[in-house]
């Protein structure tokens, strides 16, 4: 008798994109759920948790949930629009794309799969410094307005560097992360075991040059004085405002003061964030401070909001609190993943419409009409 022929097992690890939409996701909740069979285990508990115990990460959806829309009725809405001109540019509708580090943890494509389904959806993109394509090939596939998000470097000159390539490379706007200087406590990523996987780098640093071996004494503080030795402060920001030419932004305001003295110094607009829930945990969301934000500096101001948004109705009722425009980070990641540059620019057409569809049943024919007068309990 012949020996059993042993069963030959499949390689278990993560689906292959999809190359159609299924017909049940219908929601950029839907990606998220679908994201789990298409993502690594541990890359996706880093993607999807938040700092420590995750209660900024669960205040930025709850945030949302709290505010109902108030709509009117019986207004003509047939020359409804949701365009609208931000810092001297024109956008078909207010959702952009947030920067997210190290696309090709998910899929190939990477960041050029991002920028062809921003670019078909009409929507802004901003790139991040940790990137995992070089910002100009990125650049190359974009035709929306392309901003650049830039991680301040301990050697300014290698800053600079890295502000004139993205010029060069057509990025209209600097956008500087300030809320980060270092990570903050990710539990759910230790956990799972996260580490970046040897063949996605960021290939935007390759040239930064070595930093200089800091050696501390016993009585001082690997983060104070260690991390935190280089850690960009409000003189770093007022040196970028006048050395670049382009406008800098800055994201991972909460605080209205620091948003007036941003303001003082020439930052161009600011981003309300809490950085997805991912650095410092127990902070309020965008979504709680952006209307103190806004009144603090004033109707002409650029402010932008990120954190928390998965439905056109909380574009809707992000805009109504004070944001000139939202940003969407997770659900990009989960989007490309599932099915590439197809599932972004699907996810990016969903949103739009339920924007669309949340602006025509609350009786609003432009942003300019979303106002906080649209919205019910918890606004005064």
């Amino acid at each position: 008798m012949n020996a059993p022929v042993a069963e030959q097992k499949k390689p278990i690890g993560p689906a292959a994109p999809l190359t159609s939409i299924p017909p049940d996701l219908v929601s950029v909740q839907d990606y998220e759920r679908y994201a789990r069979a298409h993502i690594d285990p541990a890359v996706f508990e880093y993607i999807y948790g938040g700092g420590a115990d995750e209660i900024s990460l669960c205040r930025n959806r709850r945030a949302f949930d709290e505010l109902m829309i108030y709509p009117r009725v019986l207004r003509d809405l047939t020359q409804g629009s949701t365009h609208l001109r931000l810092l001297q540019e024109d956008f078909r509708h207010p959702i952009l794309l947030a920067p997210v580090a190290f696309q090709k943890m998910v899929h190939p494509g990477g960041e050029s799969a991002l920028a062809q389904a921003a670019s078909l959806l009409e929507a802004g993109m901003i790139v991040s410094t940790l990137a995992s394509e070089p910002l100009e090939d990125i650049a190359r596939q974009t035709q929306s307005p392309r901003w650049f998000q830039l991680y301040f470097q301990q050697s300014r000159d290698f800053t600079m560097q890295l502000v004139r390539r993205a010029k060069l490379a057509g990025y209209s706007k600097l956008v500087v992360t300030v809320d980060a200087p270092l990570h903050g406590i990710r539990n759910r990523a230790q956990r799972a075991g996260f580490v970046l996987p040897e063949d996605v780098t960021a290939i935007n640093l390759n040239d930064r040059p070595e930093l200089p071996r800091r050696v501390l004494n016993p009585s001082q503080s690997i983060v104070f004085q260690g991390m935190m030795s280089e850690a960009p402060t409000w003189e770093d920001i007022r040196w970028l405002v006048e050395k670049s030419e382009m406008p800098v932004i800055l994201k991972g305001i909460l605080h209205p003061q620091d948003a007036v003295a941003a303001k003082a110094i020439g930052v161009a607009g600011v981003i309300v964030s809490n950085h997805g829930g991912r650095t410092l945990d127990t902070v309020p969301s965008a979504m709680d401070v952006i209307r103190t934000v806004r009144a603090t500096v004033g109707p002409g101001y650029p402010v932008l909001l990120d954190g928390g948004v998965q439905r056109g109705t909380d574009v809707f009722k992000a805009i109504a609190m004070g944001a000139d425009a939202v940003l969407i980070g997770r659900p990009q990641v989960y989007a490309l993943a599932v099915a590439g540059a197809l599932g972004v620019a699907h996810m990016l057409r969903v949103l739009r419409e339920e924007l669309e569809v949340a602006m025509s049943l609350a009786g609003t024919a432009t942003l300019a009409d979303i106002t906080p007068d649209m919205l019910f309990r918890g606004v005064n």
